[in-house]
């Protein structure tokens, strides 16, 4: 599977050309109408989905202090991911609605099971898990941006979706500083089978990952 040595590029997951991480299982897009019966759940989970998103690079920081090629990319990961959870914010707004807090579906915690307890296979690991969700949002919000009705909504979404596109290869970099680039490939295509595998058993949830 592509990227490291092994990464394809991203056509079957829609029109943004740029190499985006091939998943194990492709998101059926009756997915997406399902989820946008209820525009406000889904919005209120993106704007959580952004806020999570900015605060595990700034945790990243704190825990590993000693890898030092790590500071730079992830402080700009945060500085973009809480600028992306602003502008959601926004949309909650603009739409009367209120940040509050949500259930959050189970699909980040179960993902993360996978990591090794051992370093640095441990941050190997979570590092993969995080360029995995981004390729899931990347594909995800390209089906909302295709289906929803609201023009300037579906054009947001398109463009964070060519973030995701971004961070998640900010992500395999890292991993390869830290192991040979084929035993990266091989690890992501376990954690990508596992991913797949939490959302054929997800629960039915207006959700991002779900």
């Amino acid at each position: 599977m592509g990227y490291v040595g092994r990464l394809s590029p991203g056509a079957s997951l829609g029109v943004y050309s740029a190499p985006v991480l091939k998943l194990a299982s492709a998101t059926d897009p009756a997915w997406a109408d399902r989820v946008l019966r209820d525009l406000p759940e889904v919005l209120l989970d993106h704007a959580h989905c952004e806020k999570k998103a900015a605060g595990v690079p700034v945790r990243l920081i704190f825990q590993y202090p000693q890898h030092a090629f790590m500071m730079e990319p992830l402080a700009g990961l945060a500085r973009e991911e809480l600028a992306h959870f602003e502008e959601v914010l926004g949309w909650l707004e603009r739409k009367g609605l209120q940040y509050r807090r949500q259930r959050p579906s189970a699909y980040a915690g179960q993902l993360r099971r996978i990591v090794r307890a051992q370093e640095p296979m441990r941050l190997i690991d979570i590092l993969l898990c995080c360029a995995v969700i981004e390729a899931r949002s990347f594909e995800r919000l390209g089906l909302l941006a295709s289906a929803v009705d609201e023009e300037p909504l579906g054009r947001f979404w398109e463009a964070l979706r060519k973030a995701e596109s971004r961070h998640h290869r900010v992500y395999v970099d890292l991993a390869c500083k830290l192991a040979p680039r084929d035993e990266v490939a091989d690890r992501l295509e376990v954690i990508t089978h596992h991913e797949a595998a939490i959302l054929a058993d997800a629960q039915a949830l207006p959700r991002l990952h779900s």
